[in-house]
């Protein structure tokens, strides 16, 4: 959950009151956000002390979907809805007075296509900043950037200041050694090209660099005078930047995908539209299309939805009429009016700042905020159920009790790794569809979702490798893999792994840690050349770069078969070789993953799947009921 720095004061200011600590913590549990910390007290602390110190701060969680809470002027604009000082705003454009002829235009050439198509662009007039509000203007750009933009690979903002630009605007793409300016904060113009290499040891920007460093094209945005208004998304003009006097500002929206960039756009349009002459207006723009359509932005229409009194009641266990509806719901920033022909039907207009806002049950969950969820009625549920366990949680509890009985001490790593530990360190290749990547890592220790619980046991190994040998340890739970076949893309598969350190390498330890997990799952030992076992496991020697050579074998599960009892049936099955089935592999490690670890010790290890195990299990217990 992003988490936003407010002014203490200001807040107090915006909403005419100033709050108790509990009584604001209060306030903000109600409306569904967080108080995280209060910085009046080492702000007083660094006073006393002489030291300089700036106004004490409120940090607010903010949910990541909340995109109008991202700043002071929302969360106060908010809030005051939510305590009844205030109605919801009406955000509104306002044509200049030539009407739609006199719009600025921005056009887009077809080049952008090749690598960021979409545009869109608004117009603030006749604001007036303040160093807080200028900075708070700042602060929310980055804040988006951060959060629905994906560090700006899927949107940049661009802001300027209009008076020193000549519209109509073109946005274009083009080779970076024809783009010059000069950019934000310097003194003189560089190339694209030279831009790409003075960043780089900038660590603000660096981290942007990549998105368009390999293109054949970059975009550029220039006014009619050829000025360079902005390389989205990496830096704007030093020519138009905005200062506390500027007084009509250009903002700029471009993106690779259309919904978040009108959304981005309307946030940042209407969150400082309060600043204008007349609050709560915008100026549109209109962009013309490389195939001649076009289009006026932003898109502040409204969105009609429909409530139902009974189905919020049925969810909540409220008995409110739709009259109480409307009002919870114009408590949460939505405009909504009773329908007069269905009484239990409340016509709601959703406004550009609530994308978030997207099915009934939305409409349902602001209705439960503004009524309280400490004010629900507690009511016991109509039916009553027995939970039972998974049959694969009965598989792990098994190998679990097994396992723990031998000696062995279960750990719980983190499911989240790092690239290196989940391949490299493993000296395995990463393929590119295996590993499920974090697409926004904040540290490198979290990069992927682990394939393999190896290296979570190799890690806790060496935290704790100054315990006295043996080390013991074993994990029974799930890891990931890649899956297109499915709608979420990956899937979860249960395994128990188990690793030995010591002075000697102890591969007959986790042999035998395996035979027991199978002699307690009902799985019989078979040999790999007996054609006639109808189920069963086997081990059967294997090069593999994790563990030494000649020193590895893979686990092999025979599945039984449905057996067709006929003659014909019994003839077939005698010479068909049944299907086996690789479920895992054990053996010793090899020295230089125990060296990329820092273990200094031989160390053995089995890793195993207990998925095919369910049916064959279930069939068992059952019959054993």
């Amino acid at each position: 959950m992003p988490t936003v720095a407010v002014d203490k004061e200001d807040l107090w200011e915006r909403l005419g009151h100033k709050y108790a600590p509990d009584e604001f913590d209060r306030l903000l549990f109600e409306f569904g956000l967080e108080l995280d910390e209060d910085t009046t007290e080492e702000v007083e602390a660094l006073r006393k002390q002489g030291l300089p110190a700036g106004r004490p701060q409120l940090k607010i969680e903010i949910p990541a979907n909340r995109y109008d809470l991202l700043c002071i002027e929302g969360i106060a604009r908010a809030l005051r809805v939510f305590l009844g000082k205030d109605r919801p705003p009406a955000y509104k454009l306002v044509y200049p007075s030539g009407g739609e002829s006199a719009l600025v235009t921005a056009t887009i050439t077809p080049e952008t296509k090749q690598i960021r198509p979409f545009f869109g662009c608004a117009i603030l007039r006749n604001v007036k900043f303040t160093e807080r509000s200028y900075e708070s203007f700042i602060d929310l750009q980055d804040k988006l950037h951060q959060n629905i933009c994906r560090r700006r690979q899927f949107v940049a903002i661009g802001t300027h200041d209009l008076d020193t630009l000549k519209p109509p605007f073109t946005y274009e793409a083009r080779p970076p050694k024809d783009i010059q300016f000069v950019p934000l904060s310097k003194n003189k113009a560089y190339t694209a090209e030279e831009l790409m290499t003075v960043y780089e040891s900038e660590k603000h920007l660096a981290r942007y660099l990549h998105i368009i460093k390999d293109s054949p094209v970059y975009p550029i945005i220039y006014d009619s005078n050829r000025t360079v208004a902005s390389m989205p998304p990496i830096i704007n003009g030093e020519h138009s930047k905005i200062t506390l006097n500027t007084r009509n500002v250009f903002i700029d929206i471009t993106g690779t995908d259309e919904t978040k960039l009108n959304i981005v756009l309307n946030i940042i349009a209407t969150m400082f539209s309060e600043y204008c002459e007349e609050p709560y207006t915008i100026e549109p723009c209109k962009v013309i299309y490389p195939d001649g359509t076009e289009r006026i932005y932003p898109d502040l229409s409204y969105r009609p939805m429909t409530a139902h009194a009974s189905y919020v009641n049925s969810c909540t266990g409220l008995s409110v009429n739709s009259s109480e509806l409307v009002n919870l719901l114009e408590r949460m920033t939505l405009s909504a009016v009773q329908d007069t022909s269905d009484p239990d039907t409340v016509a709601v207009q959703v406004p550009p700042t609530r994308p978030d806002i997207m099915h009934e049950c939305d409409l349902m969950e602001d209705a439960a905020i503004a009524y309280g969820f400490n004010n629900l009625p507690d009511t016991f549920p109509p039916t009553s159920t027995v939970a039972q366990p998974l049959e694969l949680s009965k598989l792990s509890d098994i190998v679990r009790n097994e396992w723990a009985m031998a000696g062995f001490v279960e750990v719980l790593p983190l499911i989240l790794c790092s690239h290196e530990e989940n391949f490299e360190w493993l000296n395995r290749k990463d393929t590119g569809d295996i590993a499920v990547r974090i697409a926004n890592p904040k540290t490198l220790e979290f990069q992927v979702v682990r394939t393999s619980l190896l290296q979570g046991l190799l890690k806790t190994i060496r935290e704790n490798r100054s315990h006295a040998l043996p080390i013991r340890v074993f994990e029974s739970t799930d890891v990931v893999f890649k899956d297109v076949k499915r709608e979420r893309q990956a899937r979860n598969v249960r395994h128990a792994a188990a690793v030995w350190c010591n002075k000697t390498a102890g591969f007959e330890v986790v042999h035998g840690m395996l035979d027991r997990a199978m002699q307690m799952l009902d799985v019989p030992r078979i040999a790999s050349s007996d054609k006639k076992a109808l189920t069963g496991y086997y081990i059967k020697e294997r090069e593999d770069p994790t563990f030494f050579p000649g020193r590895a074998a893979t686990i092999y599960y025979r599945r039984p078969r449905q057996h067709d009892r006929s003659a014909l049936g019994a003839i077939k099955e005698a010479f068909t070789h049944p299907d086996d089935e690789e479920i895992g592999v054990l053996g010793i490690l090899h020295p230089s993953v125990l060296e990329k670890f820092e273990i200094s010790y031989p160390c053995s290890a089995v890793e195993f799947t207990l998925e095919p195990f369910q049916r064959e299990v279930h069939d068992i217990w059952t019959n054993k009921e």
